[in-house]
């Protein structure tokens, strides 16, 4: 099993989250995360004084895939739609599992992901 920790930029979140749908990759978690990187945030001009703003919002996908064919896939997919060219269009991590355990039924590997054991 393989973890993709996916950081992009918010306006590319929805697009991106269908197009892994389409892809049939349906289990991940989404969470609102703050980041910099080259980009090094921006300066903003409030009531006459500047503002250093060093950390942008981003999104954070966390997705588990079964394979390396599927991890491919997956992150392909997101490069292709999240690119804008631009700084700031975020990271990729690619990790192996070891494991995976349900809470709930204490199973462990690829049942613990998918409902049916069905790998994606």
């Amino acid at each position: 099993m393989i973890k993709i920790d996916a950081i992009i930029r918010e306006e590319k979140m929805e697009e991106v989250m269908d197009k892994l749908k389409q892809l049939q990759i349906n289990g991940m978690t989404v969470s609102q995360v703050m980041g910099c990187g080259t980009q090094m945030g921006y300066v903003e001009k409030i009531r006459g004084y500047d503002l250093d703003i060093k950390l942008l919002p981003k999104v954070k996908l966390e997705i588990v895939v079964s394979s390396k064919e599927w991890a491919d896939k997956t992150v392909n997919t997101i490069c292709d739609i999240a690119y804008t060219g631009e700084h700031g269009d975020g990271k990729i991590f690619v990790y192996e599992l070891m494991d995976v355990v349900r809470i709930r039924t204490k199973e462990h590997g690829p049942k613990a992901v998918w409902a049916d054991g069905q790998k994606k």
